[in-house]
């Protein structure tokens, strides 16, 4: 399985890859995806069985243009009034971190639908992703470049880590801009529905297109037939337990010699550390010493911080690179601290419900 760099020659190679029925993991702006041409079905059947995905979770068709939208979807079948919101939601968001459920073309194989009337729909704003797409002359559908249910990976490392040589090949375009999965918004009846919070926050969605019914949330279970990727209960989970804490919570909890510590920002770690009890020396914000008042012995901990500065855009392009990072650890517990819910707090709030819902190893 090689790993080169996205460089022009070597998007050529994997888009000739693609073309012969191969699987790419390939960079986006969101996290690594493993592509496959969207209209051969034993692309997407060697899809599904790299990630061990179940084949009622359907992919996201991913497109190089806006003019190529129809070759997965059929905007005739919607409302006049809601084709003109399709429109202002593509000239707005895409390229970005926005997916569209619309109604397929039947050209589109059911596989990679999952057996649906509708099909999952994306412009990634990556230059080598664009490229790759254009050049493999087709559609690409691409779930997470992961084991179905692990953590997503936003570095090329981490698709090599997690899927060794069952894939053809990586392409390295460095760490994920946003670093958390695609807003999925399903535009297939007469009113918006947020199926995925993600990179693009709902009120922005919002104030260009009126009012969109949003999700209850993963503590209310998985729909019997999801409609996007990221619907289920348990999802983008760490081999280690993982438990989410609010504020308040995770100010006083008591310290785990085994555990690792993931906070929002340096106010909230510091507020941690000063507890009763406990004297810190801190190293970076990564690592510090702690004195164990049981036994005046000195232990090492993890701690991280998801933004030095309180910021949700770079606590988002943190969470996965660091949920990696703490997953190595060979720990027994990650405490993790939930955000606020404004912009993309709902979306990282998300991933970590959704991870400690039931831990998945790959």
């Amino acid at each position: 399985m090689p790993l080169l760099p996205a460089t022009d020659e070597n998007i050529e190679t994997a888009a000739a890859v693609l073309a012969a029925g191969g699987l790419v993991a390939f960079p986006t702006e969101t996290v690594y995806g493993l592509g496959g041409d969207a209209f051969n079905p034993r692309s997407l059947a060697k899809i599904f069985e790299v990630k061990n995905r179940p084949r009622f979770d359907p992919l996201i068709i991913h497109i190089a243009l806006p003019g190529a939208l129809e070759e997965a979807a059929d905007l005739s079948l919607l409302s006049g009034e809601v084709r003109e919101k399709v429109r202002l939601l593509i000239s707005r968001f895409w390229p970005g971190p926005l997916t569209l459920i619309l109604p397929k073309n039947p050209k589109l194989p059911g596989l990679a639908t999952s057996g649906l009337s509708t099909a999952a729909v994306r412009l990634p704003d990556h230059p080598a992703a664009q490229k790759l797409i254009r050049l493999s002359g087709t559609a690409v559908a691409a779930p997470s470049a992961n084991p179905f249910g692990y953590l997503s990976p936003t570095r090329a490392e981490h698709v090599a880590g997690l899927l060794g040589d069952r894939i053809d090949l990586i392409l390295d375009g460095g760490p994920c801009r946003v670093g958390l999965e695609s807003t999925v918004l399903d535009m297939s009846g007469a009113l918006p529905r947020l199926l995925r919070p993600g990179g693009v926050p709902l009120a922005e969605i919002e104030a260009l297109i009126g009012p969109a019914s949003a999700p209850a949330g993963p503590s209310a279970g998985a729909p019997p037939n999801p409609r996007s990727p990221g619907q289920l209960g348990s999802h983008y989970a760490p081999r280690t337990g993982l438990t989410v804490l609010s504020p308040a919570e995770m100010a006083v909890l008591p310290y785990d010699p085994a555990g690792a510590y993931l906070f929002f920002d340096p106010s909230s770690r510091d507020q941690w550390l000063a507890g009763p009890g406990r004297k810190a020396v801190p190293d970076g914000g990564k690592i510090g010493a702690l004195l164990d008042a049981g036994t005046e012995k000195n232990r090492e901990f993890r701690v991280r911080i998801l933004s030095e500065t309180g910021d949700l855009t770079q606590a988002a392009a943190n969470l996965f690179d660091i949920l990696h990072e703490m997953d190595d650890l060979g720990l027994s517990r990650i405490y993790a601290e939930q955000v606020r819910e404004e912009g993309l707090g709902p979306a990282i709030n998300d991933r970590l419900f959704r991870a400690a819902e039931k831990k998945q190893a790959p």
